[in-house]
């Protein structure tokens, strides 16, 4: 079994031919999907956050709201950029989104992607330390913030407090047990999930990463969560790792799907360059019709070794569309794979 989730990048842009053309469409639609999502049988609604851009920026409010207006199905991110964050108040909006949802709270983080502009949390008012460059400074934001998570105290009290403390140091409110289990690193090379594995986060890896063998990309990524298991098995966790990987994957059912993504596009690995130092491979998309989708997907080592699959959504193509994406997957290739208990 599997599970099965969608990831969305939350798009608007003022066009005509967009579905999302505001960005209260793209956060009132995004509420919209997870609801449909769950009533489909769907695990995860997961949500990208990027800064100065027409994209999903804000999730703690859109995650409560979701939380609220939902029972089961596992709410989260993927990925906030630390970089941006400051993590006390990062881990107390957590804390609030966690206790509405039940505990469905999967918080993905990470060091981030290029952005928009130019040192963009500058803007925010981060700034690295001596020494210091910015993948550090958003490593150094998440100890922070796994470290407040655990709900030990650490503030001293006032002496003549406005209201009763209780014994002892003071830790940040609201506390969310369990919540620090459920935090996930984005990692885009091997050494990263490694480092992600000793600190105790689940592990996301996306459709891209870090070239660093030339192999295809699946097989890159499938090593770099064996690595991962292996760190997580070396540093003593109790407890079983989750990891995910997100994928394009259309099956093509009706002649909207095939106008959409049946031209045979993206059917290979690419490569590119983040920065000017690093090289890295972006993964394929998949769109077939069920048995040849099926086909296809049994050959990706990569979301063999996942527990959880997230689907990329074009959530700019409307609620309706994506949640009949999301059915389709569910409905005529998850059983087939395994992923689904066939009578479900």
């Amino acid at each position: 079994m599997k599970k099965i989730g969608f990831l969305s990048f939350g798009h608007w842009t003022p066009s005509s031919q967009s579905g999302t053309q505001t960005a209260a469409d793209a956060l009132l639609q995004s509420i919209d999907l997870a609801v449909a999502a769950e009533e489909l049988g769907a695990d995860g609604a997961y949500f990208r956050v990027h800064h100065f851009a027409r994209q999903l920026s804000s999730p703690f409010p859109l995650l409560a709201a979701i939380g609220a207006k939902t029972k089961r199905i596992e709410i989260g991110t993927g990925v906030i950029d630390m970089r941006y964050e400051n993590p006390l108040y990062m881990a107390e909006d957590a804390g609030a989104a966690d206790l509405i949802s039940g505990g469905r709270l999967q918080l993905g983080i990470s060091r981030g992607s290029p952005e928009q502009v130019i040192d963009g949390w500058r803007y925010f008012g981060y700034v690295p330390q001596e020494g210091e460059n910015e993948s550090d400074m958003a490593r150094r934001h998440t100890e922070v913030l796994l470290d407040v998570l655990r709900g030990e105290g650490f503030a001293k009290p006032n002496p003549q407090p406005m209201f009763p403390n209780p014994p002892g140091l003071l830790r940040l409110e609201p506390h969310s047990e369990g919540l620090r289990d459920r935090i996930w690193w984005g990692a885009g090379s091997n050494a990263t999930a490694v480092w992600a594995a000793k600190l105790g986060m689940n592990l996301q890896s996306s459709t891209l990463k870090d070239d660093e063998t030339g192999e295809p990309f699946h097989i890159q990524q499938a090593k770099q969560i064996r690595a991962y298991r292996q760190a997580w098995a070396e540093a003593g966790h109790t407890r079983q790792p989750r990891v995910s990987v997100s994928r394009s994957i259309f099956a093509l059912m009706d002649d909207r799907d095939r106008m959409y993504f049946g031209s045979g596009r993206n059917e290979s690995d690419s490569v590119g360059y983040l920065d000017e130092k690093t090289r890295a491979i972006f993964g394929r998309s998949y769109a077939a019709e069920p048995d040849k989708l099926i086909e296809q997907l049994k050959k990706d080592e990569a979301i063999a070794e996942a527990d959880t699959l997230l689907l990329t959504v074009p959530n700019q193509l409307g609620v309706a569309y994506n949640a009949h994406v999301i059915e389709s997957i569910l409905k005529h290739v998850a059983p087939e794979m395994g992923w689904r208990d066939r009578n479900a």
